[in-house]
């Protein structure tokens, strides 16, 4: 069992030493909390801190993020002790496509042959299933790479699935999943908003709904609205995704004016998931190392050939 910190435990500094004697890298989604995106070695997307966790000479990953992002650190790193600081730090995404149901509706549908993109937030069992996997920042160069000749099978996110389908004007079938936290915001919620702020720009996220999406001036991934919001020439933005995107976007575009797209609920939204992680337990995991990500060597491999795919086409 693990033990607890001592009340005067200085958790920064501590971690820092255990970093070096752990020879570990700290690697940080978008969605993190402040404190663990400022003392993190790398900050962000799903397909940034892939590229990050295969280049790594650490041996220690510490991921702060959700379950599938630790996983599939360990699907390219095998050889390497992977841990995360919340075991049960999951995703609606990746609960809303179980193995054992897309292996069934291949198996239901093998004539059509399909070519299975799958959407990062998902489970190892599903990746091993699939051709290739994508994010939200490389899924239209990855479908625009996707055989003619075979139909498409888009996994889980039908949102983002949808927007890519746009984009590319290929039509694909998409698996009836979605983001909890990207499906709060609604038309109403962001014209609300838009209506406040008159002269400010829309970003969101392409797991937004459509009806959500058409409201927006630029549709990208987390590491792409970085880039859009430093080039604007526009002060006021409203940014449509989780809200501790909104910490990284202050550090690294402090001129601009950032204001959270709201739900129909609250100013912002937050992934319950993303913040089951802490300080503390990061410590803790780097102290014990563990939580541990393992994989059976079989899973692994199956997992690793459309990862590897999807690194190669993104380059």
């Amino acid at each position: 069992m693990t033990s607890p910190l001592a009340p005067s435990t200085d958790l920064r500094a501590d971690i820092l030493a255990l970093k070096k004697e752990r020879n570990a890298v700290i690697l940080a989604h978008n969605y993190q909390i402040a404190a663990i995106q400022e003392i993190a070695d790398h900050v962000g997307d799903s397909l940034g801190l892939s590229f990050r966790a295969q280049e790594t000479d650490a041996d220690v990953i510490a991921f702060c993020g959700v379950h599938f992002m630790a996983e599939t650190a360990k699907i390219i790193n095998p050889s390497k002790t992977v841990v995360l600081p919340d075991a049960n730090a999951g995703c609606s995404l990746e609960d809303s496509c179980q193995p054992e149901d897309l292996a069934a509706f291949l198996e239901a549908n093998r004539e059509k042959n399909y070519y299975v993109v799958t959407y990062i937030n998902s489970s190892a069992a599903v990746k091993a299933l699939s051709d290739v996997i994508c994010t939200s920042g490389n899924a239209v160069r990855i479908v625009e790479a996707a055989p003619k000749d075979r139909p498409i099978l888009f996994a889980p996110d039908k949102n983002l699935g949808a927007w890519v389908s746009q984009q590319t004007g290929r039509e694909m079938e998409y698996w009836n999943g979605n983001c909890y936290v990207h499906v709060e915001f609604t038309r109403e919620s962001i014209r609300k908003i838009k209506d406040e702020h008159p002269n400010a720009v829309v970003v969101a996220h392409p797991e937004c709904t459509t009806a959500v999406r058409l409201l927006a001036d630029e549709v990208c991934s987390t590491e792409k609205m970085i880039d859009f919001c430093r080039k604007t020439p526009v002060r006021d933005i409203i940014v449509v995704t989780e809200a501790n995107m909104l910490h990284r976007l202050r550090r690294e575009v402090p001129e601009k004016n950032l204001i959270p797209g709201p739900t129909d609920r609250c100013a912002c939204a937050e992934c319950r998931y993303m913040k089951m992680n802490t300080l503390e337990k990061l410590y803790l995991c780097l102290r014990d190392l563990q939580p541990e990500v393992t994989l059976a060597e079989d899973l692994r491999k199956a997992a690793e050939t459309p990862i590897l795919r999807m690194l190669e086409l993104s380059r």
